[in-house]
């Protein structure tokens, strides 16, 4: 791109990185929300892990977020067996050979500035060493020689929370931890759809996206990001109550983690194009567990903020929400309708399953509170609930 960091403006970067959002959205169904800490992450310039299941678009979903944004990228998949020269560079043996101990960076991570990892906590300990002072002090030490590191930041995968203590050190750089799930039923139809043009994009080597945003922009707003937003002291009230409210539940959240945040809440609305927080920024609360079972905690703690906030701002869209086609809804629930009624004799496994969906319909129908026929449908859904666990299968 020909933006340089002397040019460009703050509404106009957030427009670009909105467009550059949408396109990832129209790639990837359900993901509205990790789509968006992606872009911030990398505004505010700090770190984020996503945990879930394989085949759940983690890896795939960090791509094309660096093929929108002009910088160089860097990605690998550690495993236990993975040599630091294969992320950090093998060493300069001709240096060597004059008594000099070096690595060759060019092309390798220290020299990246988006960076990815898959299955990071698979990672032997010499290659988490080197990424603790790389991912926090953005300098890298190889030799007597130490370089500073031109990273925006590092986005890694894993299948699952690391319980290894000695894995907390790197899992504590992630100041945002994002769980990634399959998608519900009611999407199947819009995933094989999204997928199948991907999976065709992908095949054909075409490039996902058009670039955005260049390294250059996103490093200057980390610089001066506070001559940008405002924090009201209202908003920082309701902050502190949150952060003591989450402590007193047992979710260890660090100082130095809190005032972290601020810059992310600051970059949330700077993605918008606003110049001011407010609380609709906080849904980023909600991803900043240390175990899965903390997550139900954070949304009951931050679920009823943002309720008030969206009550009392109607036109504004919720942040995260997954667009919803109301026909899909409709169509999946005849779907479930006539399985659960019709004459095929179900396992307790298909049974809970469909018991399952229904209750997913029933979520995203009671988002659609400007939609009668979504809110009729809400009773369709609890009468044929109640049928079900009226039946002798639940006697």
């Amino acid at each position: 791109m020909s933006t340089t960091p002397a040019t460009f403006s703050i509404s106009d970067l957030a427009r670009r990185l909105q467009d550059g959002a949408r396109q990832l959205e129209q790639q990837f169904l359900g993901k509205e929300e990790i789509i968006r800490l992606l872009f911030i992450s990398a505004l505010a310039g700090e770190h984020m892990v996503m945990v879930g299941p394989p085949g759940t678009a983690k890896s795939a979903i960090v791509r094309a977020f660096a093929q929108v944004i002009d910088a160089r990228f860097f990605d690998y998949l550690l495993t236990r067996f993975t040599e630091p020269n294969e992320i950090f560079g093998p060493v300069d043996i001709q240096a060597f050979r004059q008594g000099t101990y070096r690595r060759r960076i060019e092309k390798m991570l220290p020299e990246a500035e988006v960076v990815f990892l898959d299955e990071i906590f698979k990672a032997n300990n010499a290659i988490l060493n080197s990424l603790l002072t790389l991912v926090n002090a953005r300098r890298f030490t190889h030799g007597t020689s130490t370089v500073r590191v031109p990273l925006i930041s590092l986005f890694a995968a894993s299948n699952e929370v690391p319980t290894d203590e000695a894995l907390s050190a790197i899992f504590d750089r992630f100041l945002l931890r994002v769980r990634c799930d399959y998608l519900d039923s009611y999407h199947f139809r819009g995933l094989l759809q999204k997928g199948i043009q991907l999976e065709v994009q992908q095949m054909a080597d075409q490039q996902v996206g058009r670039k955005v945003a260049t390294a250059a922009e996103l490093l200057t707003i980390q610089r001066d990001f506070g001559s940008h937003v405002k924090m009201s002291e209202e908003f920082l009230t309701t902050f502190k109550g949150m952060v003591f409210q989450i402590r007193s539940e047992g979710i260890g959240l660090s100082d130095r983690r809190v005032v972290k945040l601020l810059k992310v809440f600051a970059n949330s609305a700077l993605f918008d194009g606003r110049d001011h927080v407010t609380d609709a920024d906080l849904f980023i609360l909600r991803h900043v567990w240390n175990t899965p079972e903390q997550e139900e905690i954070l949304q009951e703690i931050v679920g009823p903020v943002l309720d008030r906030w969206y009550e009392s701002h109607p036109d504004h869209g919720r942040i995260g929400a997954t667009p919803t086609s109301l026909q899909d809804l409709l169509e999946e629930l005849r779907v479930i309708r006539e399985t659960l009624t019709g004459s095929q004799v179900l396992s307790d496994m298909q049974l809970f399953s469909q018991l399952r969906n229904l209750g997913d319909i029933k979520a995203a129908l009671l988002r659609m509170q400007d939609s009668p026929t979504a809110q009729r449908m809400v009773g369709e859904v609890d009468k044929l609930l109640e049928t079900m666990f009226a039946s002798s299968r639940f006697a």
